[in-house]
């Protein structure tokens, strides 16, 4: 909702919610020692690090990028990532779900999949280079777990989060104090919706991953989603394999993330698209998230971002 601050100044909604993101990302660096940007290449953390780059233009991102690696990535979102990394010259961090595996130190669950165990790989990896505070792209729109969460989100020692004991953020006044052990983490965008990130990345001309744009893919449907076949996935008997036009509205873990069918090959195209939907895209595409009712808020309790 506009703002009368906005319509004074003659801020569009887009420059209104811009400006939070950029005080907001330059409120937790004034605030925080050593913080820290999760980018894993996807559309929220690549406008993340635009608005890092437009925060402290012409100066360099004072941060490095937190990457925490499943290995079951998709092939084009690792590229971009590394792209984009290496055009704007941030340090970026890498944990190793495989390598954790590998040392013992997580257990891959029986269906394969690796989102649950990426939470104590993104807890070592903080712990490892002195990360107390860390920026996500999350978004209150996207999951009911999000929309209970600040801004500015205290994690005790151990990573977790407690719902029912936050801050209050009058005033878009933050908290950003902790002790020794605990940790923030900082959610920029919350106020956004998957239609403000299109708009915007419209708007600045923000480059995505080729997967978000309607392409040619094999795949097969599984629980009334649209998986692709790759390395990760693969299909189970009795489940046919055909060619259909996809995108990607999210991308996380490659086995569990699907893609919808869709003719939307520029980001107008997918603004028309998503203004029809009534379905979130996590709830439309993220397997993992319909595990149950709770099954995020769970996993965020446990220390996942």
């Amino acid at each position: 909702m506009e703002t009368v601050e906005a319509r004074r100044y003659g801020l569009t909604h887009l420059d209104y919610l811009e400006a939070e993101a950029i005080f907001i990302i330059r409120e937790i660096v004034a605030e925080n020692e050593a913080p820290g940007m999760l980018f894993s290449g996807g559309k929220d953390s690549a406008v993340m690090l635009h608005l890092a780059a437009k925060a402290f233009a012409p100066a360099s991102v004072p941060f490095p990028v937190v990457h925490i690696d499943t290995g079951h990535n998709f092939d084009e979102v690792l590229d971009f990532r590394d792209r984009r990394v290496e055009q704007l010259g941030v340090r970026l961090i890498v944990g190793s779900v495989p390598d954790a595996i590998e040392k013992g130190l997580v257990r891959e669950e029986p269906n394969g999949s690796r989102n649950r165990i990426q939470t104590p790989v993104l807890l070592r990896t903080a712990e490892e280079h002195g990360l107390s505070a860390l920026m996500g792209g999350a978004r209150r729109d996207e999951e009911k777990a999000r929309a209970k969460e600040r801004v500015f989100s205290f994690r005790d020692e151990f990573g977790q989060w407690d719902p029912k004991n936050q801050r209050p953020e009058l005033w878009s006044l933050y908290n950003g104090r902790i002790h020794p052990g605990e940790s923030i983490r900082c959610f920029p965008i919350s106020n956004w919706t998957e239609l403000d990130i299109w708009h915007y990345i419209a708007r600045e001309g923000i480059e995505l991953p080729s997967i978000y744009y309607a392409h040619e893919r094999d795949v097969f449907e599984r629980n009334s989603m649209y998986f692709a076949v790759n390395q990760h996935c693969q299909p189970k008997e009795g489940e046919e394999v055909f060619r259909e036009t996809v995108r990607y509205r999210t991308v996380g873990d490659a086995t569990l993330t699907a893609a919808v069918v869709s003719r939307a090959a520029t980001p107008e195209d997918v603004i028309e698209e998503v203004a029809a939907t009534r379905i979130t895209e996590r709830g439309a595409t993220r397997g993992d998230d319909r595990v149950s009712e709770a099954a995020m808020e769970d996993r965020k309790k446990e220390g996942y971002f």
